[in-house]
């Protein structure tokens, strides 16, 4: 019984890892210039998944941008300028931590932006249906004060 659990466990720990789509055909021989597209790698957003960094999307883009950074590396390129070629191409969008500057402030402050609206738009509606409820869940706002006085008279009349 321990062992099944132990190898159960162990599957899972397996299983939750990130997965690495980095091709065998595309590592460089070098190991340190390996590390370096590694390290940029990371860096850089799949434009397709928008989740993942390059190295752990599938995705046929995120592939031609592993070989891209690559072949910059190779050419002798520092990791900040195959950053900057790659940013030149595609936009502040594709850095997974992008800087904070006026063009990236919808990236920063747009899911608080859409948080705090969808909070402000369930308030008013929990506060309008309180305010629109009366007893027996008649609303005061369809009765006009006619009606409203002969039900009140009519709830009176019911009660022992």
């Amino acid at each position: 019984m321990i062992y099944r659990v132990l190898a159960i466990a162990l599957i899972s720990i397996t299983m939750m890892s990130p997965a690495h789509a980095v091709n065998p055909d595309e590592i460089l021989e070098d190991p340190a210039l390996e590390a370096r597209a590694r390290v940029v790698g990371k860096e850089l957003r799949c434009l397709v998944c928008q989740n993942q960094s390059i190295d752990d999307s599938d995705a046929d883009l995120a592939r031609d941008l592993r070989v891209l950074v690559r072949e910059r590396i190779t050419q002798g390129d520092s990791n900040e300028e195959v950053i900057d070629y790659v940013v030149s191409r595609y936009g502040d969008f594709v850095l997974l931590n992008p800087p904070f500057k006026l063009k990236t402030y919808a990236l920063w402050f747009g899911p608080w932006v859409i948080l705090m609206f969808g909070i402000g738009v369930i308030w008013l509606f929990y506060r309008r249906r309180h305010a629109s409820v009366s007893e027996g869940n008649v609303t005061v706002n369809s009765l006009n004060e006619k009606e409203a006085t002969r039900l009140k008279k009519l709830m009176e009349e019911d009660k022992p």
